[in-house]
């Protein structure tokens, strides 16, 4: 499932931007059909404009009926009556979006015999302090299987003491969920730490949920600013 909202905050607009000749959302949904790795791919809009555009490229494309907070509701809205075991959710902004990754995603789920795993997600290492600091990329800290502790906008671990080694992980927006999670997730209130930090993953850990991470070395390009896709489009070239 690809959430595909109109209205970014910071990029209005932005899934509809031209990529190398066609829109940013027809990239992404073209680069995640051809993975191959699914039984469907289907975007979900609440946009007229998104709706008519995977329309006329023949593809799935369904609207959302209800006002939603985060890609995860408009997902949860739109598998509710499909009958389906775990569903994949890459964000719109990720034209990137390749192979591997998702494959090492659903590996989880193949691996998971006893279903200790309600949902499994995406971690990239960074250095550069910069981006470690910046309150737009999203860190997340995990235990020694690879189990998420937590997730946040700061520096996390702060570094109180700079002789140790510390490892820091920018959180990649690709969710796969086991569907009972995902409408666990639907039905719940938002709480304190998620409205604090506007990360819609830390509803998970708030309700204790188990959300397995998996480290991929590719970092890719989400497209959250009109410099994002400057980017990107020197990438695609």
């Amino acid at each position: 499932m690809i959430p595909a909202r109109y209205s970014a905050s910071r990029f209005p607009g932005k899934l509809m931007k031209d990529l190398g000749g066609k829109p940013v959302i027809t990239r992404t949904y073209e680069a995640t059909v051809n993975t191959k790795l699914f039984d469907d791919v289907i975007v979900v809009t609440d946009s007229d404009i998104i709706y008519d555009e995977i329309t006329k490229i023949g593809g799935h494309v369904m609207m959302s009926k209800k006002e939603h907070e985060c890609g995860s509701d408009r997902i949860a809205e739109a598998v509710e009556n499909l009958d389906i075991d775990v569903v994949v959710n890459v964000q719109g902004d990720e034209p990137f979006t390749e192979v591997e990754s998702l494959e090492k995603l659903i590996q989880v789920f193949k691996d998971d015999k006893d279903k200790q795993v309600d949902l499994a997600s995406l971690m990239v290492h960074i250095a550069d302090w910069e981006e470690i600091k910046n309150p737009n990329t999203v860190k997340v800290i995990v235990d020694k299987q690879n189990f998420a502790l937590y997730f946040s906008r700061s520096p996390i671990p702060y570094p109180r003491d700079e002789t140790v080694d510390a490892k820091y992980f920018k959180h990649k927006g690709v969710y796969a969920f086991r569907k009972d999670a995902l409408m666990d997730f639907y039905r719940l209130p938002m709480l304190t730490l998620e409205a604090s930090e506007k990360i819609e993953c830390i509803r998970y850990l708030e309700y204790g949920k188990r959300i397995k991470m998996v480290e991929t070395s590719v970092q890719g390009v989400e497209i959250d600013t009109p410099e994002d896709l400057e980017r990107a489009k020197k990438l695609w070239k």
